[in-house]
């Protein structure tokens, strides 16, 4: 796309401009130590205001990552407000840019960007207590059959939203945007999913048409994995986990130009020079999984909250619809009860004097007293390794007799997988002087990069007995020579 603007496109730019400024005057200040002054919208504002937003207030961001580092207790409430403060600037800064498109048509609409920010301000609006630790082990051990994922109880939490209160949200819907209609709540529903608009033939989506394929890129891209949520949960993190950040998002909002690629979609590009910076967000994630999400402590900490919920899950009950009692793996279904289920359902089960919960009472006063299960050992595997079958195989290298007040229940795997995906191949860049896009091979930019996926078997003991730490240590040894690995008796830093 060109740089040069007719007079009719500066015209355009001043009124658009003064539009902004009025717009700016109406919108409410939210102060965050991460983005400084966030504007809102008066529609994100009523949807902010609302009990299923709200409730994200008592989420963790990070899940028990707070329990092994004291400053990670953010939650998903202002998480949700930088993605769509981030995807508002984003927009707003490309279409300042680039106020139209080569046919004269305005590239990015008001209406476009309020309901982008709206997708970001609910993108999260359905994980469960502790964030992924309820969608990725809860979930499964309840219900080995269920697809549940949290992005489709976003949805139905945003349409739990404009349907309770007797639609008065749907109605500000329509006295903020007089050209409002049922397409745009598909937008936004098709945003909160994560749409892969790459290599898309026939165009699939009802919300916006094709030639505004780079919108579906803002706050979840399945292209390349460059979005907001990821700007924001990378400088969030990183500030409340004490660990440096090497990316800076605001340069790629900076560079940022909607560019036709040799596929014929437009799609969100950045400048060649930004490659390097674009590298330092996805090792800037991978060192954050490494370094936290993935801590060896944490994971283990994770497992026991997850093992409590499973034990408390048949005898705590929410209140859905039409005043049914609804159990924690129930709630996903079930809208009303889900507004209810937060991370004090831990505090639920502490103050709780039922017999039925003192199994799950028990673990986590185990872990207030920081009785964890005992991290014995780990080693670095194929990434093609699966978690099936390897507590057995460990097992079946104790001798019988090295068996006794010990069995198969004490062992606990924890597999863990560093995704560190190599991004470049799927970034469209272009040059200062040549809007024309392209793609650099990873050797151009550099050849320091980790390995692209590794993998870790973490062996942990239920019990802290010191001579069955040392058979399970042994065994563990046995079963890395017979496999080919290399032990590691320290656990990674």
């Amino acid at each position: 796309m060109s740089d040069t603007y007719t007079d009719n496109d500066a015209c355009a730019t001043s009124e658009s401009r003064e539009k902004d400024a009025k717009e700016s005057r109406i919108r409410k200040i939210f102060d965050d130590p991460i983005h400084g002054q966030m504007g809102f919208h008066p529609l994100c504002v009523k949807i902010i205001d609302t009990p299923q937003f709200q409730r994200l207030r008592y989420i963790k961001q990070l899940g028990t990552c707070y329990l092994v580092f004291p400053g990670a207790s953010h939650n998903r409430f202002e998480h949700s407000l930088g993605v769509c403060h981030l995807a508002g600037r984003l927009l707003r800064t490309i279409k300042e840019r680039q106020p139209n498109d080569k046919n004269g048509s305005e590239l990015i609409t008001d209406k476009d960007i309020l309901c982008v920010e709206i997708a970001g301000l609910c993108h999260d609006l359905g994980h469960g207590p502790f964030s992924h630790l309820f969608d990725k082990m809860f979930i499964p051990k309840v219900n080995s059959k269920s697809k549940w994922k949290h992005e489709t109880a976003s949805v139905m939490m945003f349409e739990y939203i404009l349907e309770d209160n007797n639609g008065q949200l749907l109605k500000e819907f329509k006295n903020h945007l007089p050209d409002f209609n049922v397409n745009d709540i598909e937008f936004i529903k098709e945003l909160i999913c994560g749409c892969d608009v790459s290599g898309e033939t026939e165009w699939p989506y009802k919300g916006r048409t094709k030639e505004k394929a780079f919108l579906y890129e803002v706050v979840a891209n399945k292209s390349n994995g460059i979005d907001v949520d990821k700007w924001d949960y990378l400088a969030r993190d990183c500030y409340m986990l004490g660990i440096r950040n090497t990316f800076d998002h605001n340069r790629c909002i900076s560079n940022a130009m909607v560019l036709k690629t040799t596929g014929g979609r437009n799609q969100i590009c950045y400048r060649d020079k930004e490659a390097p910076n674009l590298y330092d967000m996805f090792h800037t994630r991978v060192n954050l999984h490494r370094k936290a999400y993935q801590h060896k402590t944490h994971n283990i900490i994770a497992r026991m909250v997850s093992d409590a919920l499973i034990a408390a899950n048949d005898h705590i009950h929410f209140c859905g619809k039409n005043g049914e009692k609804r159990r924690m793996s129930e709630a996903i279904n079930d809208m009303t009860a889900f507004t209810k289920l937060t991370d004090s359902v831990l505090q639920m089960i502490l103050l709780s004097t039922s017999p039925d919960l003192k199994t799950s009472k028990d673990i986590l006063n185990n872990i207030i007293n920081r009785k964890i299960y005992k991290f014995v050992a780990h080693t670095q595997v194929q990434p093609e390794v699966a978690e099936d079958g390897i507590a057995k195989s460990i097992w079946s290298e104790i001798p019988g007799e090295s068996r006794n007040g010990t069995d198969l229940e004490d062992i606990v795997i924890d597999l863990v997988r560093l995704d560190g995906q190599d991004p470049i191949g799927n970034i469209q860049l272009y040059r200062k002087d040549n809007h024309k896009t392209f793609v650099l091979k990873k050797e151009e930019v550099s050849y320091l990069l980790p390995p692209l996926e590794i993998q870790y078997v973490r062996l942990y003991c239920k019990k802290h007995d010191p001579t069955l730490v040392n058979i399970l240590r042994e065994a563990f040894c046995n079963w890395c020579v017979r496999k080919g690995h290399c032990m590691e008796e320290k656990g990674e830093q």
